[in-house]
Order: structure tokens, then C-alpha cells, then sequence
């Protein structure tokens, strides 16, 4: 479980190298420190001008057995692996340095990168650590049966449940289960990949898997294969021969697999590294069927405009304590009953404005305006929202009190749905353009349960009133 409110990264160096199971390319991986906010970056140091890749499922290039980064012409392939290191050790920002196309594959699995993480150690940062909590059913379906889901939990954890089915008698169907990242180490980091011997050929005739091995995946024969088969799918890698036996039908490992159900493990692995290019913590639980990179990645997509969706939201929350209350308020606005629409300011900085208005049935518009069918006029809706936008205009300027903000232009109005005796309407507004002259351009929104129910884009001008009188 991910408990620190902070951002982390590592307080040393950690230094891996090895073959890459695709590319067959040998390359060395430096895992240095990040800067605040900056994520996880991959930077080709044998390329020119070592470009980097941001670590973003915006920038995945290809999923083909493999999640590959790309940026222009430069690409990292295999990540998976190390993101999910780095994502269960609660590290947050980290530079990954790389003399080759694709990150060392070891042992095939994640464990490696853990220990080599751990061993660096890790420090504190003067940021907010960067969460998204599920507040919504998201759900993704591919094809071949696949099904990915992700439901909120009252918890902070990030809670995943996987399901494999290849039709397969060597394999069957498996499940595997994580209850939060604290158990990702001990549990699922040392589960590694996989494949079955009847798609080697396949996978080399691709171009891939250059570099596998029974030292870096766990092989599963689905029948007895002859030595003349097994020399036939060698010769397919560019190999005389083939390690291990397939007398029989199962693991053609010469070690036993490391958990009965280590597919299913490694498969709850790579959904951990292919969520990590969301570059939030997650708060859910995820469950998912048949998963794979392809699907790891479109779900991870969804959930990045989720993400961005949400953190465009303000803060619903109305059961904290407020920034300004209504005497704060009345101190700092001309308005009075019945034309005083706010009753708290529960967020504000230089950028945008919260603020909250009670609707009841005692407000004095409902005696004229749809008395037998109660619902607060749009035009009041904009003007309680024009209130919570002049808090934050005439906090801008030393003596409030000797100043009013006037509109200038109200434009985009749109009204989503009614608002009702009982409802508690969120206002938030954010800046459209720095305050120039005194004049403020802003977007609102009004949200009820967390539902838009209207908005506005609104230019007013601070003027003031008076001169400060001696004495004031």
C-alpha cells in the first residue's frame, strides 16, 4: 500500500544489465533519480543527442508481447518490468538510462529491478504525491473474450484480480489475486513470462524473441515434441539446440515454476507495469480477463482521460472546514439577503476559486418562480457563480472592502440540469487569461452530487469604489 502523501525517488543508483529478450541486444540500465513531477523517463544514451520518452501510455508505440515507448524514431522496448519495480517500491520519479533499444530482460521477471531499487534506497520529495481514486465504474472489452475493469473501493489501495484461460491443458485456467502493492514483492515480482513452445517459431519468424531462453521465460509444451521438433524450432532461433525436455506435455523449464499459478502472477505483473504509464497511483480495484499488453494499454488509456477528466474537477467534498464562511464573506462583497447566493469559499489559489451555495425551499425567489414546482433560476445560478468569481477578483487587491466587480460579458451559458430545494451547488471557477487591468476572465461550473448543472465563461472589471477615508 502506497501510505506516504509525498513523492519519492531514489536516493542512489541502481545499475542492471543483460540481453533483451526481443532485440537480442545486449545494454546496460541506470536507474538514477527523478526530479519532482517529471515521472519515469527513459533516455537512449546511445543514440545521438540522448532523446528521452516520457513514460506515458500516450507514447506507446507497439504492445506486441511487450509494452514498447516511443518518441520520434527513438523506442525502449520491454518496460513493463522495471515500471512495475518501480511503481510497487512507491517510487515516483525516476531517469532510466539506456545504451540499447530494450530494457534487460534478467531473470524474465520483475524482481531483479526490485531489489536492485531497494538497494539504492529512496528519499523524500517536497511534492504531492499524484493519486487518482476511482469514483466510477471504468471498463474496457477487446477482443479474443478480453474484459478489464475498475470499481472504486472505500480503501486507498490499488487492488487487482486476474483471470487467464488459453484453452490449454497445460495451463488452464488461472486466477490470481493482489490486495495491495505492499504484497506485489513477496507475491508476484518474481513471476516470470511466459510463452508456449508451439508459438516460438511464430514469434521468431516475427523478429522477436532474439533473446529468450529458458533462463528468462518459463516454456510450456502443450504436447510431447520429438529432439527432431525441438532441433527444428532451435533452428528457427538461430540456435543448434534447445535447452530442457518436452517428453511430456508441460513446463519445459528444468526448474519447477515458482507458484502453481505463476502465469496468472506475471500477467497481474504486466498489468502493474502497464498501468504505471498512467503516472497516478491508483485507488481501485481492478479486475481483468484474459489481459494483455494490447488491453493493459487501452484500458491504461481510458483511464488517463478519467484522470484527466477528474483532476479538472474541484474538490466535492463540503463536510471540511471552509477558507471563508458567510461572515468572511459579507465582509468582502457588497451583496445582502436576498441577493447574497454564497455561503462558503472552500478552496481558492492563484489559479481558480470553490466556492458553495445551500439551496433550501426558504429562498425567496421560489415564492414567484415555479412556487408548485420549485427550481432555481439559471440566471441565479450564474450570478451566485459571478459572486464566488468576485471573491476571487477582489482578493486580488490590498483593501477589498473599497472595491465591486462588475460584469462585462457573459458568454458559452449552458444549463445541464435543475437545481432543487436540497441541493448543495459546488461552484468552480478557473482563469481564463491572467488578470490584466483589472479585468478578470473566467470559466465556471456549477455541480450538484458531483453532476454538471451549468456554466459560464464570465469577464468582469475590479473598480473601485471609494478612496481608503482617513483613518481607514
Amino acid at each position: 500500500m502506497i501510505s506516504s502523501d509525498r513523492q519519492h525517488t531514489l536516493a542512489g543508483e541502481a545499475t542492471l544489465e543483460g540481453i533483451g529478450l526481443h532485440t537480442g541486444i545486449h545494454a546496460q540500465l541506470r536507474i538514477l533519480a527523478g526530479e519532482p513531477n517529471t515521472g519515469y523517463v527513459f533516455v537512449r544514451t546511445d543514440l545521438a543527442e540522448a532523446p528521452e520518452i516520457q513514460a506515458h501510455v500516450s507514447n506507446v508505440g507497439e504492445t506486441r508481447r511487450g509494452t514498447t515507448l516511443q518518441s520520434g524514431e527513438a523506442t525502449v522496448h520491454t518496460t513493463e518490468h522495471v515500471l512495475a519495480a518501480l511503481y510497487a517500491s512507491g517510487i515516483d520519479n525516476a531517469r532510466l538510462e539506456l545504451n540499447g533499444p530494450e530494457v534487460p530482460i534478467l531473470d524474465g521477471s520483475a524482481l531483479p529491478f526490485m531489489e536492485a531499487i531497494e538497494a539504492a534506497g529512496e528519499i523524500e520529495q517536497d511534492a504531492p504525491r499524484r493519486f487518482f481514486k476511482v469514483r466510477r465504474n471504468i471498463s474496457f472489452r477487446g477482443e479474443g473474450g478480453v474484459e478489464m475493469l475498475i470499481v472504486p473501493l472505500e480503501g486507498e489501495e490499488l487492488k487487482v484480480t486476474v483471470m487467464v484461460d488459453y484453452n490449454s491443458p497445460v495451463l488452464g485456467t488461472q486466477h490470481a489475486r493482489m490486495e495491495d502493492l505492499g504484497a506485489f514483492k513477496n507475491e508476484f515480482a518474481c513471476c516470470r513470462t511466459f510463452v508456449f513452445l508451439k508459438e516460438v517459431a511464430s514469434l521468431a519468424e516475427q523478429g522477436l524473441i532474439k533473446g529468450g531462453d529458458i533462463d528468462n521465460a518459463v516454456v510450456l509444451a502443450e504436447r510431447a515434441y520429438s529432439q527432431d521438433e525441438l532441433n527444428d524450432i532451435a533452428k528457427t532461433l538461430g540456435r543448434s539446440e534447445l535447452n530442457g525436455s518436452a517428453e511430456h506435455p508441460g513446463v519445459l523449464n528444468p526448474a519447477e515454476l515458482r507458484f502453481s499459478n505463476e502465469p496468472a502472477r506475471h500477467k497481474l505483473l504486466d498489468i502493474v507495469g502497464d498501468l504505471a504509464l498512467t503516472g497516478r497511483f491508483i485507488q481501485g480495484h481492478v479486475l481483468a480477463a484474459r489481459p494483455g499488453h494490447a488491453a493493459n494499454v487501452a484500458f491504461g488509456r481510458e483511464l488517463a482521460k478519467a484522470i484527466q477528466n477528474q483532476e479538472e474537477l474541484p474538490d466535492f467534498r463540503i463536510d471540511r472546514p471552509s477558507l471563508m464562511d458567510i461572515n468572511d464573506i459579507s465582509a468582502m462583497l457588497p451583496h445582502r439577503y436576498p441577493f447574497l447566493l454564497v455561503d462558503r469559499i472552500m478552496d481558492m489559489d492563484k489559479r481558480s476559486i470553490t466556492g458553495v451555495k445551500n439551496v433550501t425551499m426558504n429562498e425567496p425567489f421560489f415564492q414567484g418562480h415555479f412556487p408548485n414546482n420549485p427550481v432555481m433560476p439559471g440566471v441565479l445560478q450564474v450570478e451566485a457563480m459571478a459572486q464566488v468569481g468576485g471573491i476571487f477578483a477582489l482578493s486580488t487587491v490590498d483593501d477589498p472592502e473599497n472595491y465591486s466587480t462588475y460584469f462585462m460579458k457573459i458568454d458559452g451559458v449552458k444549463f445541464k440540469q435543475k437545481v432543487l430545494p436540497g441541493d448543495t451547488v459546488v461552484f468552480h471557477l478557473t482563469l481564463i487569461s491572467p488578470i490584466r487591468r483589472g479585468l478578470v476572465n473566467m470559466k465556471g461550473r456549477a455541480f450538484v452530487r458531483g453532476e454538471l448543472v451549468s456554466e459560464a465563461e464570465m469577464l468582469a472589471q475590479i473598480v473601485r469604489d471609494r478612496a481608503p477615508q482617513d483613518g481607514e
